[in-house]
């Protein structure tokens, strides 16, 4: 899980060997490090400047997979859990601070489980 480690040169770095150079500066003038690329996804990259539906789609699902993380699926309960056990981990990663920044996955799933 490097990309946590990102910087926004990092990001944008990552995003123009995708393929997607003119994006570059999306990232970096709007923060986007590898912690925060948990937030990235379709209904957000527009507020970054990016409104090619189907790079925004091409960059969602790049970003998943960098993530490890599934697309969700349109047919989801509302009853079941917002987002898989990465997804969530992911998410508490991208926080600051040291609780955050010494979380580890196997303890996030302890946590979970309690």
């Amino acid at each position: 899980m490097a990309f946590l480690q990102w910087s926004c040169q990092d990001v944008a770095k990552w995003i123009e060997s995708l393929g997607y150079p003119q994006y570059t500066a999306c990232f970096t003038e709007n923060l986007i490090t590898g912690k925060k690329l948990i937030y990235v996804n379709c209904r957000y990259l527009p507020q970054l400047g990016i409104t090619d539906f189907e790079h925004m789609k091409a960059i969602s699902a790049h970003v998943r997979e960098l993530l490890g993380v599934s697309e969700p699926l349109w047919s989801r309960s509302i009853a079941d859990r917002p987002r898989d056990d990465m997804g969530m981990f992911l998410e508490m990663k991208s926080r600051t601070g040291k609780r955050a920044d010494n979380l580890t996955y196997a303890h996030f799933l302890k946590n979970q489980k309690k």
